[in-house]
């Protein structure tokens, strides 16, 4: 996957507070949503041990802290985002930059897929973090994982999380799992800008809960952005071993593969993001989806 050279980048769309601590305290409260591996762990370390450790919003897998008790702070402080990252050729040769290219794409996507459907699409900001921060939806460490909280409406990520996602959970890497974490997180303020997130509150989990069909639909709607994302103009090019990484890291992160490595064995009765086919295949129905029809999991079939 290469980005267009001549692409302008805005960092307007990402706050970069990598290296401050714990942050000033956000009022509220609420329900975190994540998105492909770590909202899993921490569902689980919930469930095992009777913790809440992030009352907010949704992760993309669940409970990393179970697996490895150190933090994966991402890079140091990086305050010139805005001199480093201003075209698509940045995107080419930095990490950071490559990122943004990510959250600028698929923000674009869903611009233009709300405008043709005669609707306004509202951007939301990704935060960069390292360790620990404070958001609306709660404190939040690291071990969360990539998650997005409805209350403040902002993506959170530690960039290190990447790393985990290889050397932790044993996906293959490569940009393009890199950016279906960030499109599986959007896709989840899709959901509430859509009043969808509502349908996943409470405490309930399993195969068939509203939870995972939540977490299923996110997977699809990354799917969607995937399948256009070089008319975004920020992206030149897609292969199929792009889409492969995006399929492995789905993969890596599901709710069976993860309890299997953290627990020994499989509970289908506390699932809360879907199994490792399920995440695959629901990526792939949003790759193939002509519209977000074919991101529907919430009707009464088996997901």
């Amino acid at each position: 996957m290469t980005f267009n050279p001549n692409a302008r980048l805005d960092t307007s769309e990402v706050s970069d507070q990598r290296g401050g601590g714990m942050l000033g305290s956000v009022p509220g409260g609420g329900l975190t949503v994540g998105g492909g591996a770590i909202g899993i762990i921490v569902a689980i370390v919930a469930l095992l041990f009777g913790a809440n450790p992030f009352s907010g919003g949704s992760s993309l897998s669940g409970g990393l802290g179970q697996l490895q008790g150190q933090s994966t702070s991402g890079q140091a402080p990086n305050n010139t985002l805005a001199q480093e990252c201003q075209t698509g050729q940045d995107a080419n040769t930095k990490d950071d930059c490559r990122i943004v290219a990510y959250v600028d794409s698929v923000q674009k996507y869903w611009t233009d897929e709300f405008q043709q459907r005669g609707q306004s699409y509202t951007p939301v900001n990704t935060v960069f973090f390292s360790g620990q921060t404070q958001t609306g939806c709660g404190p939040a460490s690291t071990e969360v994982g990539p998650f997005y909280c409805p209350v403040d409406k902002l993506v959170y990520i530690d960039l290190g999380f990447y790393d985990e996602l290889r050397t932790r959970f044993g996906a293959t890497g490569g940009p393009f799992a890199e950016a279906y974490v960030i499109a599986h997180e959007y896709g989840h303020h899709i959901q509430d800008l859509e009043g969808v997130l509502d349908k996943s509150r409470g405490t309930a989990t399993g195969p068939q809960s509203a939870g995972v069909r939540t977490e299923l639909q996110a997977d699809c709607l990354a799917g969607m952005w995937a399948k256009g994302a070089v008319a975004t103009g920020f992206i030149t090019n897609l292969t199929d071993a792009d889409i492969k990484d995006g399929l492995n890291a789905a993969s890596s992160i599901g709710d069976d593969r993860i309890q299997k490595q953290a627990q020994g064995q499989v509970n289908p009765e506390t699932f809360t993001h879907g199994t490792s086919e399920q995440r695959q295949r629901w990526f792939l129905n949003g790759y193939q989806a002509t519209d977000q029809n074919g991101c529907d999991t919430f009707t009464p079939k088996t997901v």
